[in-house]
């Protein structure tokens, strides 16, 4: 026959589970919940990076186009076109990168066709195939 004492601890033990269970029952779907919650929200902050992004892309290049309007033209870039300007002028791709505000690497890079230089970047380009020789000298000069 079992002992009062050991039959009391038993049932002390199971209501002590049952209401353990309960509990942890309660914060399980709580953090649930939250996780949950915390997924959704970097979703969002993804979403939300991708399109500044986007937008940091797209928004200047409108805004110069709506500003300058029809008076910006479009240039043409040809790795060996300027490479035949460099040597046709004497320059060393240090100095063509002073001229046109880049440095010495990226003049070989366009050159070996690695790269392409920006839009802004081929307006300075197009203005140093205006100058002279003369003119280029005293730009380096300054």
């Amino acid at each position: 026959m079992p002992n009062i004492a050991s039959v009391m601890k038993d049932e002390i033990v199971r209501l002590a589970k049952k209401e353990v269970r309960k509990e942890a029952e309660g914060l399980k779907k709580s953090s649930a919940q939250y996780r949950s919650d915390i997924a959704a929200l970097k979703r969002q902050v993804a979403a939300l990076e991708k399109q500044v992004a986007r937008l940091g892309k797209n928004g200047p290049k409108k805004a110069t186009v709506e500003v300058e309007g029809e008076a910006s033209t479009k240039f043409r870039f040809s790795a060996k076109r300027i490479a035949a300007q460099r040597q046709k002028l004497g320059l060393s791709a240090g100095d063509m990168g002073a001229l046109i505000g880049v440095s010495a690497q990226t003049i070989y890079n366009w050159e070996a066709e690695k790269s392409r230089p920006r839009q802004s970047q081929l307006a300075a380009i197009a203005a140093v195939r205006k100058l002279g020789k003369k003119a280029i000298q005293a730009q380096l000069a300054n």
